[in-house]
């Protein structure tokens, strides 16, 4: 699990907006862009490149 004060001040590179970690994909979901950033070693890659699109119902998921 990647460093918890480290999560709380990431934000996407695309829209800036807040980011949800969901361990269970070891990856950081963005609500605003649609993006999954994966953690890779305990890192997460902030890269658009490395990015894949949330599915409809990973999106869904993030409206709570």
């Amino acid at each position: 699990m990647p460093d918890a004060k480290l999560l709380e001040i990431l934000v996407c590179p695309v829209t800036k907006a807040s980011l949800t970690y969901k361990p269970e994909h070891n990856e950081l979901w963005c609500r605003a862009s649609g993006l999954a950033y994966p953690i890779r070693d305990d890192i997460p890659v902030m890269l658009e490149s490395e990015a894949r699109q949330l599915t409809a119902a990973e999106r869904e998921s993030l409206r709570d």
